[in-house]
């Protein structure tokens, strides 16, 4: 574990002469090699919440919860040699998430150092990338977001792929063309994992990559990088309309129990994404998803479906739409969203919607570097109630989050 008395006095040390200097502020640089081609970077980037729900404690799970937790706690290593070659590397430490999405569950021992990300890239043209390695897939504009740069307090909490959540394993090829307007994406990546086995002990029925494909148009100032932002803090004028596809064969059971009735997983999305600043009016910022996935009705089928084909991840669709305003020539910045999900199956509810919807405000004490946001939000479940020993309960959750990247 981080001594964390150590990250404090560092954090303390590299805020203060941030804000003496009057510049942003990063992690230490080594820079090697002739004419210093190579540098190697390492930056931390943490995400601290307080966050209360109105329900999921107490003896019947009525009563509010509180918990303090960290919601990102990173370490990233950056290297790059000339201009054609770079790596990222980036771990995750996570402890005691209590709350979580859609309910409150004691995590305690659920404490995991991962590896989020390791990735080469190698730039051989503008129009020609390539990607290998574990990163994040191509499919929606959400999941490739910074989520250091939200527009809101965090991404969606219900647009994540089915069995792989946000990053896989395999190679991307990418580029933008046209003086930066189009960009293209194709990945091919590892999908459900071999051998993988459903909450149940149910094996998958293959093992097949998974294809992605994304393009997006930008008609102002370019988004030409292999992620996104929520927001661009007025620094730029953006307007950019995407869509992506997805797709794996024999992803699933229909029939988990007797290992019959394969089914295939396909997703689709469009999204657009709008920011604009306004002399002495302030920042409007705009973005807008629908995304679809897929696996042949196979919760349809019988009740021995993989689990993986259900719930919060599996078949579902749905859209977002979120809105910000900041004030002019002063770091507050206002903004609200909403989402509406159908589930093929959640909480033994078959067709289950949710509705959620939040506001709340980033203060940018120091850029994204040192940032405050609060939101308030709220989960409506379109079938309240207790089925098969799980409930679906409406609740309201306020969180507060003070982000440190350097």
């Amino acid at each position: 574990m981080m001594n964390m008395r150590k990250i404090s006095t560092i954090s303390g040390v590299a805020l203060g002469t941030a804000l003496l200097a009057g510049t942003a502020f990063a992690g230490p640089r080594i820079t090697f090699g002739p004419e210093d081609q190579g540098a190697l970077q390492i930056d931390y980037k943490g995400q601290f919440q307080m966050s209360i729900r109105d329900n999921g404690s107490g003896a019947n799970g009525d009563d509010t919860t509180t918990n303090f937790n960290f919601r990102r706690n990173r370490l990233a290593f950056m290297g790059k040699y000339g201009d054609m070659l770079s790596l990222y590397v980036q771990t995750e430490f996570t402890e005691d998430p209590n709350v979580g999405t859609l309910g409150v569950g004691d995590n305690s021992a659920d404490t995991e150092f991962q590896l989020l990300d390791a990735v080469m890239r190698f730039k051989f043209h503008d129009g020609f990338r390539v990607n290998v390695g574990k990163f994040k897939h191509n499919l929606t504009r959400e999941n490739l977001e910074a989520c250091e740069m939200p527009l809101t307090l965090d991404r969606s909490l219900f647009i994540r792929a089915p069995y792989v959540s946000t990053r896989d394993v395999g190679v991307a090829v990418w580029g933008n063309l046209f003086n930066d307007v189009f960009q293209y994406r194709l990945d091919a990546m590892e999908g459900r994992k071999a051998g993988d086995r459903d909450a149940n002990g149910y094996s998958s029925p293959d093992s097949n990559f998974r294809y992605t494909a994304r393009a997006h148009v930008t008609l102002l100032d370019p988004e030409k990088d292999y992620g996104y932002k929520g927001t661009y803090m007025g620094e730029k004028q953006v307007l950019t309309v995407g869509a992506g596809v997805q797709y794996e064969p024999n992803v699933a059971y229909g029939n988990a129990a007797t290992q019959s009735d394969s089914k295939d997983y396909t997703a689709w999305t469009v999204d657009g994404y709008f920011e604009y600043p306004v002399e002495g009016f302030g920042t409007i910022t705009a973005s807008a998803a629908y995304a679809d996935f897929s696996m042949d009705d196979a919760y349809t089928v019988s009740t021995n479906v993989d689990s993986g084909a259900i719930g919060l991840n599996g078949e579902k669709n749905g859209w977002y739409a979120k809105a910000g305003y900041m004030l002019p020539n002063f770091p507050l910045q206002i903004f609200g969203r909403y989402e509406r999900w159908s589930f093929a199956s959640l909480n033994n509810v078959v067709d289950q919607d949710i509705n959620w919807y939040g506001v709340g405000a980033n203060y940018y004490i120091w850029g994204q570097n040192l940032k405050l946001t609060a939101e308030v939000s709220k989960t409506e479940f379109d079938k309240e109630g207790t089925y098969n020993g799980v409930k679906s309960e409406d609740f309201t959750t306020f969180i507060t989050q003070l982000q440190l990247l350097f």
